[in-house]
């Protein structure tokens, strides 16, 4: 997808590879996804001449997510040691760190590529025993008999006013 850098577009553009991966059943790797579209894209907004321009693909093959920006500058990024109360400058040392690999690549002679990749084999620990499990199995409608929904109806108070079923006034 192509956009402009800017703070409103990379939050629409976080949303949209996180559903993306949902859709892919990727659900792991939504969190570390979104950190790295995150710092690419900021990086874009920051640093990126002469325009804001830049392009997000997500693409995932065999074992590999691979998200990737490019944009118009042809400039490399560099990778500094920030400061320790420096409020900015570690961007890119953090997707090196929550990535399996990363780098960049020119792309023709006005722009580059940045981008990095994760597995998608997260392994994930044995469910440890569940208190679920000690119950006793649960029995098919079928073998329900009429009599005990005739006595949960007389048990139950249909004569008072039901509450409302609660409601998010918020859209989406």
């Amino acid at each position: 997808m192509e956009l402009q850098a800017l703070p409103s577009r990379i939050g629409q553009v976080r949303r949209i590879v996180s559903a993306q991966l949902r859709y892919w059943h990727m659900d792991p790797l939504i969190d570390r996804a979104a950190l790295g579209v995150t710092e690419l894209l900021t990086n874009v907004h920051l640093h990126a001449r002469p325009d804001k321009t830049c392009t997000v693909e997500i693409e995932l093959i065999l074992d590999r997510l691979t998200v990737s920006v490019r944009d118009r500058d042809p400039r490399l990024p560099v990778v500094d040691d920030a400061e320790p109360l420096a409020t900015c400058g570690r961007g890119l040392s953090m997707v090196a760190a929550m990535s399996e690999s990363w780098g960049v690549r020119p792309d023709g002679e006005s722009g580059k590529v940045v981008w990095f990749t994760l597995p998608t084999a997260v392994s994930v620990a044995p469910p440890a025993a569940s208190p679920v499990a000690a119950r006793p199995p649960r029995r098919l409608v079928g073998e329900v008999s009429a009599a005990s929904f005739a006595e949960v109806e007389r048990a139950a108070d249909l004569g008072r006013p039901q509450p409302a079923p609660a409601r998010s006034a918020a859209a989406g």
